[in-house]
C-alpha cells in the first residue's frame, strides 16, 4: 500500500453521534469543511492515559504533499465521498486506532500465554472488555434529519364568500379533533361505518401490513445482540486396515457439546443500527398508512351512505313524477274521448309520461348501484333496517359548520403526510448504512464446550474446549460499488423529499378546494330551495289557469318540467352540502379519534403499539 493512501473514508454529519471519530481542525459548529480520516502509513500516534494509541496528524487539509483543500468527492488518494464536518471528542479514539488496540491486546495475550504455558482464556478478558466497550460506544453515520420546509402558504386562499366565518387556531384544532362518531347524527350511518371498520378488506390488509412491518423491524433489531446457540454432535467411523496409520483397523468416535456465538457483527459504525432505524421508520410509515386508510374508509362510507340517501330521494321524486304524468295522461285520454282535448295534447302528455317512466327506471338502477357500492365498502350485505329512508338526507350530520379560516400547519395532522415523512426518515437512515459500508466490519465467532472420543467421557475432567475467532473485513477495492450505493441512498433520500413536499402541496390543494366548496355551498342550497319554491308556485298558477281555460296544455307541461328539474337540483345540492362537510373533515386529518372509552375493532384487531427502539 502506498504512503498516503486513504483506507477508511469518512462522510458523517456535523453533529453525528460518533465518539470514536476525531477531527482536530473542526470542533462542533465550525461549518462543513471536509474532515479526513487518518491513513495507515502516514499517521503519528501518541498514547493516552490508558495506554491506547490515539491517531494524530494524518491526512488532514493543509498537510502532506497536497496542501490544497480537497473537493467533496476527492480524498487524499481516493475518489470516495466525504463532505461533512464531524463531532469532536477529545476523550475518544479513532475507529482504526481502537481496532488496532484490540488486535494488539489479543496478540500480546496469546504470545504471553504460549510463553508461560498458561491457559489463554484469562487473557481474553481485556479484549472482550474492549470489544464490548466498542459495541456500546459505537457511532452512527446517519445525516442529521431536518424536516423540509413546507412548500405552501401559511394560510389557505381567502374564502370567495363574504359571509365565511373565521376562527382562532385553537378552535380550528378542536374542530379537527372531533371524534368521527360526533360528526354523524344518524344512528344508522354510525352503525354502517362501524360495520365497515369491522369488515372492510382494504383496512384489514393495512392492518396486516403493519404486522408485517413490525415483524421486519424486530428481525432487524435482533441483529444488534449476539445470537447464542447450543450444538451437539456425535460421529463414529470405521477406518480399514489398508488406510490406517497404525496398520490395523479401528473405529473412531467423537462427541462434542458446545455453546457459542456465530458471526456476530460489532456495530462500531452503526450500519446495523441504521438498518434498524430504517425498519422502524418503515413500520411507523405503515402505521400512518393504516390511519390514512381508516380515515378514508370513514369518509367513503359516509359519502356512499349520503349518496344512497340522495338517490333514494331522487327515486321517490321520479316515481311521484311518474304517477303525476300517469294521472295527467289518463285525464287527457278521457278528455280526448269526449272531444275536449286534441290529439296533439294527448301525444304530448304521452311523451312526458314515457320520459318520466324512463327517469324512474334510471333512478331505480342508481339506487341499486349505490347500495352495491356501499356494501362493497362495508364488506358485507347491509340489512334493510340499516338503509336510509327517503327524506333523511338533511338530518344525517351533527356538525354543519367547520371554521373556514384555518392555518395550513394543521396539515401535519394528516396521516398521509406523516407517512411520507417517516419514509423520508427511513431513507435518511439508509444513508448511514451506506456510509458505514466504507469502514471495516468486525465479526466474532466464539464457542465453549466439551469434546471427547465418546459420550461416556464427554464430561470428564480435561475435556473442556473453547474457540475465539474475531474477523475483520476491510474494503480496499470494489470497483466503485460502495460509492455508487451511497449515491443511490442519497438520491433516494432526495426523491422522498420531493414526494414529501408533493404530499403537502396535494393536501393543501385538497383542503383549499374543500374550503372553497364549503364557502358557497350553503348559499347554493338556499338559492336552489328558493328556485324550487318559485317553480312550485309557477306550476300551481299555470295549472289553475289551464283548469280555467286561460293557459294551454303546453304551458302546463313546461311548468311541470321546470318544477321537476328544480326538485332534482335541490336534492343534488343538498347532497353536495353534506358531503362537503365530510370531505373537509377528512382533508384536515379528522376521523381517527374515537369517543372516550370506545375502541375501533381495527385497533383491537391489530393490538399494536409502537415498538421500543
Amino acid at each position: 500500500m502506498k504512503p498516503g493512501m486513504l483506507l477508511f473514508p469518512l462522510d458523517v454529519p456535523g453533529n453525528s453521534p460518533c465518539p470514536h471519530i476525531l477531527s482536530r481542525d473542526h470542533p462542533p459548529g465550525r461549518g462543513n469543511r471536509p474532515a479526513l480520516y487518518p491513513t495507515l502509513s502516514n499517521t503519528r500516534q501518541r498514547e493516552n492515559g490508558a495506554g491506547l494509541p490515539v491517531a494524530g496528524n494524518g491526512c488532514h487539509p493543509g498537510e502532506g504533499a497536497n496542501s490544497s483543500l480537497p473537493g467533496p468527492d476527492t480524498l487524499c488518494g481516493g475518489d470516495i465521498p466525504s463532505h461533512a464536518a464531524v463531532r469532536h471528542d477529545a476523550t475518544a479514539n479513532q475507529p482504526f486506532a481502537l481496532v488496532q488496540a484490540m488486535m494488539t491486546t489479543f496478540l500480546s495475550s496469546a504470545q504471553t500465554a504460549r510463553a508461560s504455558g498458561a491457559v489463554l482464556a484469562p487473557r481474553l478478558v481485556p479484549l472482550v472488555g474492549s470489544l464490548l466497550l466498542a459495541l456500546l460506544t459505537g457511532c452512527t453515520l446517519q445525516p442529521t434529519y431536518q424536516r423540509p420546509d413546507s412548500p405552501v402558504a401559511q394560510q389557505w386562499p381567502a374564502s370567495p364568500s363574504a359571509n365565511s366565518k373565521t376562527a382562532a387556531a385553537e378552535d380550528s384544532q378542536s374542530a379537527v379533533q372531533t371524534p368521527w362518531q360526533d360528526l354523524f347524527a344518524d344512528a344508522k350511518l354510525r352503525e354502517t361505518i362501524q360495520l365497515a371498520l369491522d369488515n372492510n378488506r382494504d383496512l384489514r390488509v393495512a392492518v396486516l401490513n403493519i404486522e408485517q412491518a413490525r415483524a421486519q423491524y424486530r428481525i432487524q433489531r435482533a441483529a444488534l445482540v449476539p445470537h447464542v446457540s447450543a450444538t451437539g454432535s456425535y460421529s463414529a467411523s470405521r477406518v480399514p486396515q489398508s488406510v490406517s496409520s497404525s496398520g490395523s483397523e479401528y473405529i473412531g468416535r467423537e462427541a462434542t457439546l458446545g455453546v457459542g456465538i456465530s458471526a456476530y457483527e460489532l456495530d462500531l459504525f452503526g450500519r446495523v443500527r441504521s438498518l434498524k432505524d430504517q425498519a422502524l421508520e418503515t413500520y411507523l410509515a405503515t402505521e400512518e398508512t393504516r390511519r390514512a386508510t381508516h380515515i378514508s374508509l370513514i369518509s367513503e362510507v359516509a359519502n356512499a351512505y349520503l349518496t344512497l340517501a340522495a338517490d333514494m330521494d331522487l327515486q321517490k321524486l321520479a316515481h311521484d313524477t311518474l304517477q303525476t304524468r300517469q294521472d295527467s295522461y289518463d285525464l287527457q285520454t278521457l278528455r280526448a274521448q269526449v272531444g275536449n282535448a286534441s290529439q296533439v295534447d294527448l301525444k304530448q302528455t304521452e311523451e312526458e309520461l314515457e320520459s318520466a317512466r324512463a327517469d324512474a327506471l334510471t333512478a331505480d338502477a342508481n339506487v341499486a348501484t349505490a347500495r352495491n357500492a356501499l356494501e362493497l365498502l362495508v364488506g358485507k350485505q347491509l340489512p334493510a333496517e340499516d338503509l336510509p329512508v327517503p327524506g333523511a338526507l338533511a338530518n344525517m350530520l351533527a356538525v354543519h359548520d367547520i371554521p373556514a379560516d384555518l392555518p395550513s400547519n394543521l396539515l401535519q395532522n394528516r396521516p398521509d403526510i406523516l407517512s411520507a415523512e417517516h419514509t423520508l426518515k427511513a431513507a435518511n437512515a439508509n444513508i448511514g448504512a451506506a456510509r458505514a459500508a466504507f469502514f471495516p466490519s468486525i465479526s466474532l465467532t466464539t464457542s465453549i464446550g466439551r469434546q471427547s472420543p465418546g459420550l461416556t467421557s464427554l464430561f470428564d475432567r480435561g475435556n473442556n474446549t473453547w474457540s475465539f475467532a474475531p474477523q475483520i473485513n476491510v474494503p480496499i477495492f470494489n470497483g466503485g460499488e460502495l460509492s455508487a450505493e451511497l449515491d443511490v441512498a442519497k438520491i433516494s433520500r432526495d426523491i422522498y423529499v420531493a414526494q414529501y413536499e408533493k404530499s403537502i402541496q396535494t393536501a393543501f390543494r385538497e383542503v383549499a378546494d374543500a374550503l372553497a366548496q364549503r364557502a358557497v355551498i350553503d348559499d347554493q342550497y338556499k338559492a336552489q330551495d328558493r328556485r324550487t319554491q318559485a317553480a312550485q308556485a309557477a306550476y300551481d298558477l299555470v295549472k289553475f289557469r289551464y283548469d280555467n281555460g286561460v293557459a294551454s296544455h303546453l304551458d302546463v307541461l313546461d311548468a311541470q318540467r321546470t318544477l321537476n328539474t328544480a326538485q332534482q337540483s335541490v336534492i343534488s345540492t343538498q347532497l353536495s352540502q353534506q358531503t362537503s362537510i365530510v370531505t373537509l373533515y377528512q382533508t384536515l386529518g379528522g376521523g381517527w379519534q374515537t369517543r372516550a372509552g370506545s375502541t375501533d375493532s381495527v385497533t383491537a384487531y391489530s393490538g399494536q403499539s409502537s415498538p421500543s427502539r
